[in-house]
């Protein structure tokens, strides 16, 4: 009998060493937090299941904005690892995180944005940081790549496909369902393989003092809508998030054990003519027992195509309610596309060295009005 071949382990010759990240305990505190709708993915290959969801998901898209999907298919243990690497990613000198920063002068959010933006006059630095990671398409293969992301990449670009056909993928459907269109006319408006700025997004909140976060939200609400057509938020357990309810008050998010909390951006708003809702949303300090607890996010953020033209979409239930004008149905009239659109605004936004107060302002940009900051 031959003998056994014993493989050995195979070696970790990564330079950068990722720690598991495990997220923190909840806040123990009583907040007032926002009742949103829990739609279960699973069921949505089952007969029916579409429609139903569809059903479901048409009231938190146009009056409330936020929702929770559950059941999304997506290995938590994956999640996990993916905070981990974000979270070893924002511990590297800033030398090396500063290697390859947003091009925001061309509206670009590829890359890494450092914490370096003073608040208006209030002394007070942003304590956000982020690292935003495009699709893996030929297309964007050169956009520069950190240290970590690369020595990560197969598995990085494997978790954005899989939360693209998993949960953004299934949400395109329901919404075409929601607005009787073919159920991929969305889909292909934000199609995988097209370029576009999708990106998969590390975040931290870094830790203030109270004086701090008094300061800083003293100066401006931050109220504000996201600049694309949808966004995912991971549960991470530190609370922070808030929306501004349908009845203009402010109510809590709650993190979800194993869902994530999404969101319909301005860019979805804009090709429904307002009927799916992007609502007004801010950070503010985190509950007394968790303020002391650097805030670390994953996210996805869904964009349109290059080619998706910013323009009202035929949908017949927009037509029945008088949201579809002669002038959206001229397919000549120049528009700009989704991609010019979200970099006009993301150049708008964090083109300064100083964050300045925005409710009530607004920009033109090829002949649409573009209002940023809402509260």
């Amino acid at each position: 009998m031959a003998p056994v071949a014993i493989q050995e382990p195979v070696a970790d010759t990564s330079r950068i060493l990722v720690k598991p990240w495990s997220r923190p305990a909840p806040t123990s505190e009583d907040l007032e937090w926002a009742p949103l709708a829990k739609i279960d993915l699973s069921r949505f290959d089952e007969p029916g299941g579409k429609q139903e969801l569809a059903k479901q998901l048409y009231d938190a898209v146009t009056r409330v904005g936020f929702w929770v999907v559950v059941n999304t298919g997506l290995d938590d243990d994956k999640v996990l690892r993916q905070f981990s690497i974000g979270n070893t990613f924002f511990k590297q000198p800033l030398e090396e995180k500063r290697q390859f920063p947003c091009n925001f002068a061309e509206g670009e959010y590829f890359g890494y944005r450092e914490n370096s933006r003073w608040i208006g006059d209030t002394g007070i630095k942003e304590n956000i940081e982020m690292l935003n990671i495009p699709k893996d398409i030929p297309a964007l293969s050169n956009v520069p790549k950190h240290d970590i992301v690369r020595e990560h990449y197969d598995e990085i670009a494997s978790f954005h496909r899989e939360v693209f056909d998993r949960v953004v993928r299934k949400l395109l459907v329901l919404i075409s369902i929601i607005l009787e269109l073919p159920e991929d006319y969305l889909l292909n408006a934000h199609a995988y393989d097209q370029v576009s700025d999708d990106h998969l997004r590390y975040m931290i909140y870094n830790v203030r003092t109270q004086d701090e976060w008094d300061r800083a939200q003293g100066y401006s609400l931050g109220g504000h809508t996201d600049f694309g057509s949808l966004t995912l938020l991971f549960s991470q357990h530190i609370a922070g998030l808030q929306i501004r309810t349908p009845e203009g008050q402010w109510k809590w998010v709650k993190p979800v054990e194993g869902g994530i909390t999404c969101n319909a951006a301005d860019t979805l708003s804009f090709l429904t003519n307002g009927l799916i809702k992007s609502t007004v949303h801010r950070v503010v300090s985190p509950p007394r027992d968790q303020i002391n607890v650097p805030r670390l996010g994953l996210l996805y953020f869904v964009r349109p195509g290059e080619n998706t033209p910013m323009r009202t979409v035929p949908s017949p239930l927009l037509e029945r309610l008088g949201l579809l004008t002669d002038e959206d149905k001229d397919p000549n009239r120049p528009v700009p596309t989704g991609t010019e659109y979200v970099r006009a605004r993301v150049r708008d936004v964090h083109y300064t060295d100083v964050v300045k107060k925005r409710e009530g302002t607004s920009f033109d940009f090829k002949g649409l009005k573009v209002q940023n900051y809402y509260a």
